[in-house]
């Protein structure tokens, strides 16, 4: 399929910086939720980088997970002219999705049964 070059750069600068990207499996969606492009562009192009080894692809409940490996950031890094200090937001230490403990654990033992 021929993706237009300023989508295709679109979808690879959204995967660099956010590490993963998620699509709807809904070919006929005009939009992608958070990439200003066609989601069939979204999921074409990633399923090309996942056929070189760049990306993983996890598939659920209608919903494609895709993520970065160590050989796409280099490759993205290449195409997208990026400085080597620059990682992914996945890739960074104390990253939003690292805690602690999860939530429902910090709660835990607060209710007691009362005989």
């Amino acid at each position: 399929m021929l993706i237009p070059k300023q989508d295709r750069k679109l979808i690879h600068q959204y995967l660099f910086q956010e590490g993963v990207v998620v699509a709807k499996k809904d070919f006929e969606q005009a939009k992608h939720d958070e990439i200003d492009t066609k989601n069939l562009y979204v999921i074409k192009a990633l399923q090309s980088l996942t056929s070189k080894g760049f990306v993983k692809t996890q598939f659920s409940w209608q919903y494609y997970y895709y993520t970065l490996t160590d050989e796409g950031v280099e490759f993205l890094r290449q195409e997208l002219n990026i400085p080597e200090g620059i990682l992914p937001l996945t890739r960074l230490q104390g990253a939003p999705a690292e805690r602690s403990q999860p939530r429902f654990q910090q709660r835990r033992g607060n209710f007691r049964r009362r005989d």
